[in-house]
C-alpha cells in the first residue's frame, strides 16, 4: 500500500504498525504515538538492515576513512579513530549529545519521534542491525518513553539532542517514564521489562541520533489537529453568521467557484450545509437593509480556505518526508557510502512556520466574530456581552478576553522560526533550520486555536439560545445541542473558567464534530 493510501486510512482504525523499507503513513504515527498501538519490524525491513549493515562492518575493518565511522562528529570529522576504539566512539557521541535542557516534551512527540527513528533505520540506508530498531520497537511497545528535555535541536544536523536523549535509553542509560507514570532509572526500567541495552556497533550511534524524526513527528501530529480544527472553524463561523443575522448567500458555490481555491470551495461548502435550513437566516432573508457583512462573516471560507491550502502543502511535504531516509552518511543499494545534507530540516521546518501563521489567522477572524457578538452596537439585538442582566452581570465579556491574549500570542507565534539560523560546531554546521523551534512553536500555536474556537462556539451557541424562538439550521442546532449537553444555556453570571474548558474538550475530542456530521453528513 503506497504512501497516499496509508494516509487514507484514519489512525483510530489501525491497531497494529510494520515497519516496512518503504517508510510509514500519518495515521500510523498518530496511532502510535497517541493510541500505542504495538508495533514490529517487518521481515523486508530486515533484509534491508542487514545488506546496509554488512556494508558497514566491512567499512569499519578497513583503512578508509568514513565519517562517524573512522573518525569524529562535525568540525571533528578530520580526527581518526583507531579501530579499537570505534565502538566506544558510538557510546561517547550518544552520551555527549545527550545535552539537551529544560522541561521534558510530551510523551507523544517522544513516542512519534522513536517510531519515525527507527523508521529510516528500516529503510536499510543508514548500516545499523535490525536489534537497535528492533530495540526502538521494545521500548515503544513497553511504553516507556525516554525523557527528552525541549531545548538541544537546531534542526540540522537533525534533531540530534532530542534524538540522543533516546538513544541514551537504548544504552541503558538516562531517565525514562514508565506505564505506570512513575519515572525511573533506564536501567532499572529496562531490566524490569526484560530488554537488554543495545552494545552500540559502527556507525549505529551516529544513526541514532542524525535524523529529523522529532520536528516530523510534530508536523504530522499537528496536521492531525489542523484537519479537525479547520472543520470547527467552519462550525463555529456558521453559528456565528445565524446569531449576527448574516448572509448564506455569499457562500454560494456559483458565486465562491469564480476564485478556484480548493480550500475555500471546501470551506464554503461547509458553511452552506451548516446554514440549510436555518429560521434565523431566512428571517431577514428580505428587507433587509444591510447591503453586505463584515469581513469576518463574508470572508470565513477565504481564511480558513487558504489555510486548508497550506495544510495540504504541508500534507505533501510531511507524506514526502515519511518515506524519506534520513541519514549521514547513507548506505546506498551499490555498496557505496556516502556523506549528504538529507538531515537539514529546512523542508520541515519552512511548513511548520507556515502552519503556524494559518493557525493565528484562522484564530485571529474568530476572535473578531467573537467580539461582534459581544457588542449590542453590532449584533443586532443581541444583549450586552450576551450577559444575563447587563451591569450587574458581565457575560463572556472576560472569555473574550482570554481568547483575545491567545490570539495575541499566537501572532506573536507566527513569526519564523525558519529564517533564525546560528552557526554552531567551529563553523561546520554554519547554516541550520531551527526545524524543532518551528514544530514547537506550531504545537502552541495549534492548541491556542483549539481554546479560541472553544470560545466562539460557547459565545456562539448562548447567542444562537438568545435567538429563539427562531431556530438555527439542523447542523447549528445538533452543535448547539452537544455544547448544551455539557454547559448550561443564558443566565446570571456563573464561574466561566470551568465552561471554557468543557468547550475545549468539546472541539478537541471531536464530539462537537462528530454531533453535526451525525446530523448533517460529513463536512469536508
Amino acid at each position: 500500500m503506497g504512501i497516499a493510501d496509508h494516509g487514507a486510512v484514519r489512525a483510530t482504525d489501525i491497531h497494529a504498525v510494520e515497519l516496512t523499507s518503504a517508510g510509514v503513513s500519518p495515521g500510523e504515527v498518530v496511532a502510535v504515538a497517541r493510541r500505542g498501538v504495538p508495533v514490529a519490524l517487518g521481515a523486508d525491513a530486515r533484509a534491508a538492515m542487514e545488506r546496509s549493515a554488512a556494508v558497514v562492518a566491512r567499512l569499519a575493518s578497513s583503512q578508509e576513512p568514513a565519517y562517524g565511522v573512522s573518525t569524529g562528529f562535525g568540525s571533528l570529522a578530520t580526527v581518526r579513530i583507531p579501530a579499537a576504539r570505534r565502538d566506544e566512539l558510538q557510546r561517547a557521541l550518544v552520551r555527549s549529545h545527550a545535552a539537551g535542557m529544560g522541561p521534558a516534551v510530551e510523551p507523544e512527540v517522544v513516542r512519534a519521534m522513536m517510531l519515525l527513528r527507527a523508521r529510516t533505520l528500516a529503510m536499510g540506508c543508514s548500516g545499523v542491525r535490525p536489534l537497535v530498531a528492533e530495540t526502538i520497537l521494545a521500548l515503544l511497545n513497553a511504553g516507556l518513553i525516554p525523557v527528552v528535555p525541549e531545548y538541544g535541536s537546531l534542526g540540522a544536523s537533525g534533531d540530534l539532542a532530542p534524538l540522543a536523549h533516546c538513544a541514551l535509553a537504548m544504552i541503558g542509560e538516562g531517565e525514562v517514564d514508565c506505564q505506570d507514570g512513575v519515572r525511573r532509572p533506564t536501567a532499572q526500567a529496562l531490566a524490569t521489562a526484560a530488554i537488554e541495552p543495545v552494545a552500540l556497533a559502527a556507525k549505529e550511534g551516529l544513526a541514532l541520533v542524525n535524523g529529523t524524526d522529532g520536528m516530523l513527528g510534530m508536523l504530522v501530529l499537528a496536521c492531525e489537529d489542523l484537519a479537525q480544527l479547520l472543520r470547527v472553524a467552519d462550525v463555529t463561523a456558521a453559528m456565528s453568521v445565524e446569531a449576527l443575522l448574516g448572509t448564506d448567500r455569499v457562500f454560494a458555490a456559483d458565486l465562491v467557484a469564480l476564485r478556484p481555491q480548493p480550500g475555500q470551495a471546501a470551506s464554503a461548502a461547509n458553511l452552506r450545509a451548516m446554514l440549510a435550513e436555518s429560521e434565523i437566516v431566512a428571517s431577514h432573508r428580505q428587507g433587509d437593509p444591510r447591503v453586505q457583512d463584515a469581513y469576518s462573516l463574508r470572508c470565513a471560507p477565504q481564511v480558513t480556505g487558504a489555510a486548508r491550502d497550506t495544510l495540504e502543502h504541508a500534507r505533501h511535504v510531511a507524506a514526502a518526508e515519511l518515506r524519506s531516509a534520513i541519514d549521514n552518511p547513507m548506505v546506498l543499494p551499490d555498496g557505496r557510502v556516502e556523506s549528504c545534507g538529507n538531515f537539514h530540516g529546512a523542508p520541515v521546518g519552512f511548513v511548520c512556520d507556515f502552519l503556524a501563521i494559518a493557525a493565528a489567522e484562522v484564530g485571529a477572524i474568530a476572535e473578531r466574530r467573537t467580539d461582534r457578538l459581544l457588542d449590542e452596537a453590532r449584533s443586532h439585538g443581541l444583549p450586552p456581552f450576551l450577559a444575563g442582566d447587563a451591569g450587574v452581570d458581565s457575560g463572556m465579556m472576560l472569555a473574550h478576553y482570554a481568547q483575545a491574549a491567545m490570539v495575541a500570542e499566537n501572532r506573536r507565534l507566527a513569526a519564523p522560526a525558519s529564517v533564525d539560523s546560528l552557526p554552531t560546531s567551529a563553523m561546520q554546521e554554519d547554516h541550520v533550520s531551527m526545524g524543532w523551534g518551528a514544530a514547537r512553536k506550531l504545537r502552541l500555536a495549534v492548541a491556542n486555536l483549539g481554546r479560541i474556537l472553544a470560545v466562539e462556539l460557547t459565545c456562539a451557541a448562548r447567542a444562537l439560545d438568545l435567538r429563539a424562538p427562531l431556530r438555527p439550521g439542523p447542523g447549528g442546532a445538533a452543535a448547539l445541542a452537544a455544547v448544551r449537553a455539557r454547559i448550561d444555556g443564558p443566565g446570571a453570571d456563573r464561574h466561566v473558567s470551568p465552561e471554557l474548558a468543557l468547550a475545549e474538550a468539546l472541539v478537541g475530542s471531536g464530539e462537537l464534530l462528530d454531533a453535526v456530521q451525525s446530523r448533517i453528513g460529513g463536512l469536508r
